[in-house]
């Protein structure tokens, strides 16, 4: 049974970055930031490199971390797709800015989103 209580304690996220900040395209980050939080609270804050880009690999790379969300600028609708079926939220159209920030800015239901940046 989902227990919602628990998932809200204790949420993984994951940022494509590029040059430090949320790069516009999913599919063409350097690294991912994964962003652990409990209780609302960041508690740790790692990068990490993704795999070989192809059809599906990152969806299933950051599934089997344990992500819960995704903050991206543009991702294409199969990456959406996956992730959905993995019970990964998606947020996109959200402008650039630092990992940390953007997290904060979602536990605080302040995160801007907007159109998908992404054309395919």
């Amino acid at each position: 049974m989902f227990n919602k209580k628990l998932y809200e304690m204790k949420m993984k996220f994951a940022v494509p970055v590029e040059n430090g900040k949320l790069c516009p395209h999913f599919g063409h980050c350097e690294r991912f930031a994964i962003i652990e939080t409990e209780n609302n609270n960041i508690i740790t804050e790692k990068y990490i490199n993704p795999p070989m880009h192809e059809p599906g690999s990152y969806p299933r790379f950051l599934a089997e971390l344990g992500v819960n969300v995704i903050i991206s600028g543009g991702m294409g609708m199969k990456a959406q797709e996956l992730f959905g079926q993995n019970q990964i939220k998606v947020c996109v159209g959200v402008n650039s800015d630092l990992p940390k920030s953007l997290v904060e800015q979602y536990l605080k239901n302040e995160l801007a989103t907007g159109e998908n940046l992404c054309d395919h």
